[in-house]
């Protein structure tokens, strides 16, 4: 399974982290590959409770539910794919790229570490029910209804186009999976697709 790599992407409340915890632990469990989850996510949480004019002006954004500019993005992955993978390890990709710029950037990077033959997981999950789920888990950027269709709008205007760009490439194999059932059930789903 070396250098086998996964880019995970859904709608906000998708359950795209409990998907790639537990494909981590399956990975682990079955042959003991070493696997980078690189989830930019924490980082970019940390930069905004700094207080500097950069990190203010991203919190706000955050705040109302705005899709950031690419560069931050960009900035928070770049920095954890460069400091973070080593040679053979399983690389997860956890929701990133979400505007097409990123999406041809990552495309160099992997080729930069000669990944190819990517398997991009896509949770599909219907906007009501990723409503439903950000309601639910109650984080800072899901908690005005603004900022709930927000997140969702960008989704629809911006990642489509991500999900065309991968769907369009012979290096990108994309999996599509019902995320509205169990949580087991999706990642018996992801399992029984992915052939691992």
């Amino acid at each position: 399974m070396n250098k086998e790599t996964y880019i995970f992407i859904s709608r906000s409340g998708g359950g795209k982290g409990t998907q790639v915890a537990l494909l981590e632990e399956y990975i682990k469990e079955k042959d003991y590959s070493p696997v980078f989850h690189m989830e930019a996510g924490d980082r970019f949480r940390e930069f905004i409770s700094h207080n500097t004019y950069s990190s203010n002006l991203a919190k706000e954004m955050t705040n109302s539910g705005e899709l950031l500019p690419s560069f931050l993005a960009v900035w928070a992955w770049t920095t954890e794919l460069i400091t973070g993978v080593k040679e053979n390890q399983i690389l997860i990709i956890d929701g990133t790229p979400r505007q097409l710029d990123e999406a041809i950037i990552l495309d160099e990077a992997l080729k930069f570490y000669g990944r190819n033959k990517v398997k991009v997981v896509v949770i599909d999950v219907s906007r009501e029910w990723s409503i439903e789920r950000m309601k639910e888990r109650k984080r800072a950027d899901d908690r005005t209804f603004e900022s709930r269709k927000k997140r969702l709008d960008w989704f629809e205007a911006d990642v489509v186009k991500v999900l065309d760009y991968f769907e369009e490439s012979p290096d990108y194999e994309v999996i599509k999976v019902n995320g509205e059932q169990s949580i087991k059930k999706v990642h018996d789903e992801i399992l029984e697709k992915l052939k691992i």
